[in-house]
Parts: structure tokens; sequence; C-alpha cells
């Protein structure tokens, strides 16, 4: 293929996604094995050179579980509703809706500096740089199913059984990782353009997780408040995971098509903008 003829092609592209949602996915599924290895060099190296290793990932959820119930349930003896009035109760329900923040939050905070510490895949080699995104948000979900299972095993152990509905969770998160990689396209390609997103991210997620029903149920705020919560997608999302996970409710299907009537697009149009804008990264690092 020539440079013109090239060119041509990666023009084309954003123009395709308009047409195909599906290339959202194209470029992991070619470059699948790429992902997985560049996300396990970034899970490994996270706990490189400590004593215990790999084994951090599963005793950090284990320890902040102890501390959630210690603190809200023993010391600010904390309620959520009606139904969970005792400390390990408490921190297993604020601990699954950290889990599914932790996902979006961790994500979105990498993608500013993603191609900032990575130049040479820019400048020097060829690489599909639409890749890179999905290295922090595998990250992520590698320790969120590190901390699922110590949420599961706490979940059983204080209430005696596991329910079915736990088959919905992959349905549920979905939407919660299109629109982790729909930002993460947008927020990697503006942090090469403007440094100060990278700041400015920083403090979205503590924003976000005051605006979330992570440490409170949504139906603790006023009426008029629940709809303006009803609009943000992670909410319905913690919310959702909540009831498959601990309650043995099956998924609202109307809430969660929502969540994916939203998502998708972000996704498609991260990407979109992303390529957009690829090929002055170069000459901007």
């Amino acid at each position: 293929m020539t440079a013109r003829a090239g060119a041509v092609a990666r023009s084309s592209r954003p123009l395709d996604l308009l047409h195909s949602p599906y290339a959202v996915f194209a470029s992991f599924w070619q470059n699948r094995r790429l992902v997985w290895q560049l996300t396990k060099r970034e899970v490994v190296g996270r706990y490189r050179g400590s004593l215990l290793g790999l084994a951090w990932s599963f005793f950090h959820p284990l320890l902040m579980l102890g501390i959630y119930t210690l603190v809200f349930g023993s010391i600010f003896h904390a309620h959520w509703g009606n139904d969970v009035n005792n400390a390990a109760d408490f921190a297993i329900v604020l601990f699954a809706g950290l889990i599914v923040f932790g996902i979006f939050s961790e994500a979105i905070n990498r993608a500013p500096s993603l191609l900032l510490t990575h130049p040479t895949y820019v400048k020097k080699v060829v690489f599909p740089l639409e890749c890179l995104p999905w290295v922090p948000l595998g990250a992520a979900l590698v320790h969120a199913s590190v901390s699922l299972v110590v949420l599961l095993i706490a979940n059983a152990a204080v209430r005696g059984a596991l329910p079915w509905t736990l088959v919905f969770v992959p349905v549920v998160l979905a939407p919660l990782l299109l629109l982790s990689i729909g930002c993460a396209w947008l927020l990697t390609s503006l942090g090469v353009y403007v440094r100060d997103v990278g700041q400015a991210v920083s403090v979205l997620p503590t924003v976000l997780l005051f605006l979330s029903p992570v440490f409170y149920p949504a139906s603790a705020l006023p009426e008029s408040m629940r709809v303006v919560l009803s609009v943000n997608p992670l909410a319905t999302v913690i919310e959702q995971s909540r009831a498959v996970l601990l309650g043995g409710e099956p998924p609202i299907w109307a809430s969660l098509a929502w969540c994916y009537a939203v998502s998708l697009p972000v996704a498609c149009l991260g990407l979109l903008w992303f390529e957009r804008t690829r090929d002055g990264f170069a000459d901007v690092l």
C-alpha cells in the first residue's frame, strides 16, 4: 500500500464508525494478543519488587473490605435502607459499588497520559494506538475481578448463599465498559494536545463518586434529585450491579437499555475523535 493509499484508508476509518458500531471492537479483536500482553505487563508491573507480588491484588480488596466494615459499620453506624442493618452487610453493599465505580475511574485516570508516557509507539514504530486505552481498562477489570471474588466470598459468608442472578453481571457491566473506553479514547487524544486535561481528569472521579450512588442508595435522595441521578449511566450500572450481585434481582431491562443507548454512541464518538486527531500526535509529541 502506498503512503497516499494508507492515508486515504486511515481517513476513511472514522467515517466507517458511523455506519458500523462493531468497529469499536474490531481493532481490539485483531490485536487481542497484544492487548493481553500489555495488560499482563501492566498488572504484574504494579507489584514488581514487592514481597507478596500478585498476592497483593487479593489482600488489598480484603483489607479494604475490613476497613469499610470497621469505619462505616462499627464507628459511624451507617445503614443502607431497611434491609441492611449490620456492619458486615453495609460493607458488602458499599464494596460492590466501589468495585464497579473503580473500573471507570481507573480507565479514565490513566487515559490522558497514555501517549505522553509512550511516545515511541507514536513516533518510531507501527503500533495500533487505538488499542492503548484498552490496556488500563483491562488492568482495571483484572483488579475488579479479584475484588469481586472477595466480595462473593464475603457475601456467601454473611448471607449464606450466592444469588442465581450473578449470570447477569456481564450484561450489566457491558455498558460501563463501553462508556469507559469511549471516554478513554477521547481523553487520550485530548491529553496529547492539552496537557491540563490530566490535571482536570484527576478531580473528575472524586466528583462522580459523590454524584453516583456508591455511599448511599438512590432511594435516599429526594424525588427531584432521583431524576438527575437517573440520567447518570454510572448510577444505573452501580444500582443494577448491586441488585444482581447481592439482591438476587434480575436487571431492570428498561434502565439497562438506557445505559446501552448512551454508552454505545459515547464509545463510537470517542473512537471517531481519536481517529480524526491521531495524525497530529507525532507532531505534538
